[in-house]
Order: structure tokens, then C-alpha cells, then sequence
């Protein structure tokens, strides 16, 4: 049975979209230029940071929000970049009475952020507060002690096949690919998603999935 849902951060229940369009101001380019080139590093299986040292080769991106702090123009979200099934999906999982929580790679401020937004879930944790980012064993290995311990009744929700499911699988958890961020389009890795317990293209989908899986495993 699945005793705890985790969900990544960004691509997952936080639209990122306004976030990459003001730094597509900051740096000064289009912001769908900014766009096409994001799409083409994720295509190419790099890290995203490389999208922004297209533009500027020396890019550094904690000095960078550093310097959009300090500037009055710090990177920032809030309710209006939630997608629209987010609260409701994790409000409906802990009426399950599942542990719900959110892990992702995020930045220190992200955490009081999240915090801010009142979601309804037992746990915040990111990349910088554990000290380990994903896809690494540790990240994963800090979701498993937080679920309670055991791998294989926690659920990972994610849109990256290769940052989500296939680390959150090989530490023995169940996974569940959500297909609607750029990563969750571009990306293509069937022998990844094919292993997945769900796949899914809303959260409104998933409260009901693991019901029914629960019912069958109890």
C-alpha cells in the first residue's frame, strides 16, 4: 500500500513559467528566445542552468539571485504560480489519510515560500535545507526518513523521468511521472515511464489512482 506521497517542487504543483520569464528580463533577452533555448538544453539531456550561460558563459546562479535580491527584483513565487490542481490534489490525499510532502530542488528562500502558501502537507524539504540534490541516493534516502521508512509504500510524484522517477525507483520507491512541463513534453525515456505505477496529465487523476491501488493492496 502507499502510506506517503511526496511531490516534486517545480514542473509538479509549481508552475515555473512567470519564474523563467523575469529572468529572461534580468539577463535582457526575449523571453521566448529564452524559451527556445531552455527546450533545446532540456532536449539535449543538460542541466538547465545551462540555458542561462547561453546568454552569459560566466552565469552563476546564486550570485545571480543574490545581485535580483539585492536589485529589489528577487526570484519569487506564490499562489497565482500553483497549478490549478495542486491544492486540491493534496488536500484530497491527506483526507486519505496519507503523509503528504513536498521535496524538491529549491533554493533556500523557496522554503519559507512554500511555507507561505499554507499547503495542506506534513513536510517541506529541498535541495538546500537536506544538503543533497536531486537525482542523487542521498535526496532520496532524506524522502524515504521522512516518509517513515519504508521505500516501497512511498509514492514520488514528478515530471522528470531521469531527476524524479528513475532515482525515486532505484531507492524503492513507487513513482508516478506527471507529463506537462517542459521536461515532462521533451523528455522521452519509455524504459523509465513504462516502470512507473502511474502516469498521469493532472493532478486531479492521482487522488483516485491511489485509492483504487490501495483498495486493491489492503
Amino acid at each position: 500500500m502507499i502510506d506517503a506521497v511526496f511531490f516534486d517542487v517545480g514542473g509538479t504543483i509549481l508552475d515555473e513559467s512567470r519564474e523563467f520569464a523575469t529572468w529572461a528580463d534580468w539577463l535582457g533577452v526575449p523571453r521566448h528566445t529564452l524559451s527556445a533555448v531552455f527546450g533545446a538544453v532540456i532536449a539535449r539531456g543538460l542541466d538547465y542552468r545551462e540555458t542561462f550561460r547561453a546568454f552569459r558563459p560566466d552565469f552563476d546562479l546564486a550570485a545571480e539571485r543574490e545581485r535580483r535580491a539585492a536589485a529589489g527584483r528577487p526570484e519569487t513565487f506564490g499562489e497565482e504560480d500553483l497549478y490549478p490542481d495542486a491544492r486540491a490534489c493534496l488536500t484530497a490525499l491527506k483526507d486519505q489519510g496519507l503523509f503528504v510532502g513536498l521535496a524538491g530542488n529549491q533554493p533556500a528562500h523557496a522554503e519559507p515560500l512554500l511555507r507561505a502558501l499554507d499547503l495542506t502537507v506534513d513536510l517541506i524539504g529541498t535541495s538546500d535545507g537536506w544538503g543533497a540534490e536531486k537525482p542523487s541516493p542521498a535526496f532520496f534516502e532524506r524522502v524515504i526518513r521522512a516518509g517513515g521508512g519504508d521505500a516501497s509504500s512511498i509514492l514520488y510524484v514528478g515530471d522528470r523521468p531521469d531527476n524524479d522517477a528513475l532515482p525515486a525507483m532505484a531507492a524503492g520507491m513507487k513513482a508516478c511521472l506527471i507529463r506537462r512541463s517542459p521536461w515532462g513534453h521533451i523528455l522521452d525515456m519509455p524504459a523509465v515511464s513504462e516502470r512507473c505505477l502511474f502516469r498521469i496529465d493532472s493532478l486531479d487523476e492521482l487522488p483516485i489512482l491511489v485509492a483504487k491501488h490501495n483498495a486493491l493492496s489492503g
